[in-house]
């Protein structure tokens, strides 16, 4: 049975008001226990699509249904229910549900699969009304996504849980390039999130009924479980737990999550808004069976990558293997700690702006790595990716966090001796004394561990 740390009794319900055109959205969001009213207070988006050196986090002012609001990019993609996919990312014969040039912009609505699953009723409205959530501040997309019987059918052991958006085809791009991603503008479209651990993963998971995975007890398990290593929840739902997770302004204009201390406080950490999957279509659905179009596993393709440096100003660089390169994006994240330990992070929809530009072998345009391996960068550091198993091969997914850690290393290094220069052998040592090696996550499938490498240690370098 799905619980909550904030009991629908005790919430309160959300309001939106609207202080002239151009005004500050007021969203008194469900409080917990303690009573305290959560306040989002937003600014004004201009020219927030307009840089990507100085990000500005630009909040709506007003809950961001499908076609209302501030629409950054030239084109504009919704997700209605013809628009996705639900648990599975495009394979690389798949139709497009837009196209576009190189080096246009394009933005994205996309949808959080929090209050859609089967876990919490498979009825958004429902689901955050029973969180002081009103009809209105629920997205008109995700509710349509959820009743949509006929296009989403779904087995809940085996499907993938997000809403996947596209996929884009961006013209020019063909199998050998690479298509840059740059993230111009997040808008949290809604002034609430949700953070699940669910089907009994995450780092501390069980491994079977009474089965404990290496370094913890079963005591040590989450969810619970009890003595005779069942769960002590419906077993149906895996002891599901979801904390549904309101936003607030803080301290000097911070917005931020919070959730409960107990029962009588509350803890509050800042938003950080991020893509957790973009990528382009990497497999072939003749090729390989279904469940491998999963949309939980990341791949060379990029898809579940759950990255959260990739917020505003960040740009992704992933190789291309479709004509068309076939972009797709959705998970969209509030907050994520690095690891994403159980399970999900804070889950919450996202109007995203990206700029997608192809690029060409021995153009200069994107770093070496990027034509065989996703690869990223943030307007302070480059990030060198690693997975456990991208392509598949290993046959099935290995969640080995020493490959994925292995493979960032070997990418920085080939980064770092390709693209700047630098002798390996004094690169592996540079990395050794002052990169930070992070695990990306470590509950999808395939894992993941980034690199990155501060770009404020080059200010000497020479160029040609």
């Amino acid at each position: 049975m799905n619980t909550s740390a904030m009991d629908s009794g005790d919430a309160r319900e959300l309001l939106i008001s609207g202080l002239g055109r151009r005004g500050f959205l007021r969203a008194a969001t469900a409080v917990t226990t303690a009573g305290a009213a959560a306040t989002l207070l937003s600014n004004d988006p201009a020219q927030a699509a307009s840089s990507t050196k100085a990000p500005i986090t630009a909040y709506p002012t007003e809950i961001l249904q499908p076609g209302k609001g501030p629409v950054h990019g030239k084109h504009y993609l919704s997700s209605l229910p013809e628009q996705v996919r639900w648990g599975y990312v495009p394979s690389l014969d798949s139709r497009p549900v837009l196209r576009m040039r190189s080096g246009e912009t394009v933005t994205v609505d996309t949808v959080s699969h929090e209050g859609l699953l089967e876990d919490q009723g498979r009825d958004p409205a429902a689901y955050f009304k029973g969180h002081g959530v009103p009809a209105d501040q629920v997205l008109d997309d995700a509710i349509a996504i959820a009743r949509d019987y006929t296009r989403t059918t779904r087995n809940f052991d085996v499907d993938g849980p997000h809403v996947v958006t596209g996929p884009i085809h961006v013209e020019e791009a063909q199998p050998g390039d690479v298509l840059k991603i740059e993230i111009l503008s997040l808008l949290p479209r809604v002034p609430y999130g949700v953070v699940s651990s669910r089907h009994g993963k995450g780092a501390l998971a069980r491994q079977a009924v009474g089965s404990a995975p290496a370094g913890i007890t079963l005591a040590e398990v989450m969810p619970p479980v009890s003595t005779d290593g069942r769960s002590t929840a419906d077993p149906v739902h895996y002891g599901n737990v979801s904390v549904f997770t309101p936003v607030r302004r803080g301290g000097a204009g911070v917005l931020n999550g919070v959730v409960p201390l107990g029962t009588s406080g509350e803890v509050a950490f800042p938003l950080k808004p991020h893509m957790g999957m973009m990528g382009v279509a990497f497999a072939s659905a003749d090729a390989l069976t279904a469940p491998a179009l999963n949309s939980i596993p990341p791949s060379l393709g990029g898809g579940n990558i759950d990255i959260n440096r990739l917020q505003q100003g960040a740009t992704l660089y992933l190789p291309v293997f479709a004509e068309g390169a076939l972009f797709y994006t959705g998970d969209p994240h509030m907050a994520m700690g690095n690891g994403e330990v159980a399970l999900t992070a804070m889950e919450g929809s996202l109007r995203t702006t990206f700029r997608l530009t192809v690029c060409k072998q021995d153009s200069g345009e994107a770093p070496s790595v990027a034509f065989h391996y996703p690869f990223a960068e943030t307007p302070d550091a480059w990030v060198a990716v690693g997975l456990s198993d991208p392509d598949g091969s290993q046959n099935g997914q290995i969640n080995d966090l020493n490959i994925a850690m292995r493979r960032a290393v070997v990418n920085a290094l080939d980064f770092l001796e390709h693209d700047l220069g630098m002798d390996r052998a004094v690169a592996y040592a540079y990395l050794s004394a002052a990169a930070d090696f992070e695990v990306s996550q470590v509950v999808d499938r395939t894992v993941g561990v980034h690199g990155a490498i501060e770009k404020a240690h080059f200010t000497n370098r020479r160029h040609a």
